[in-house]
């Protein structure tokens, strides 16, 4: 991934799923909504991001919690 990618899963919607938007190369895309780590990674091999690592200690930023939150609200 170039240093010009940016990743971002923004946080929960009230509707439900997480946003999750590129910056490359100057050009922002909304790549969808996910519901799950599988959805974004889905995402970004549709955008030839492939082998992206999801943990929190990878290149995305993950806003309003990371990887393991899916749902508004506090933690069960």
């Amino acid at each position: 991934m170039a240093d010009e990618t940016e990743i971002i899963v923004h946080p929960v919607s009230p509707k439900g799923g997480r946003k999750v938007t590129a910056h490359v190369h100057g050009v922002d895309a909304d790549l969808g909504r996910a519901f799950d780590p599988l959805d974004v990674s889905e995402f970004l091999r549709r955008a030839g991001l492939e082998d992206v690592d999801l943990s929190d200690d990878g290149p995305i930023r993950w806003e309003g919690g990371g990887p393991e939150v899916w749902t508004s609200g506090p933690p069960a």
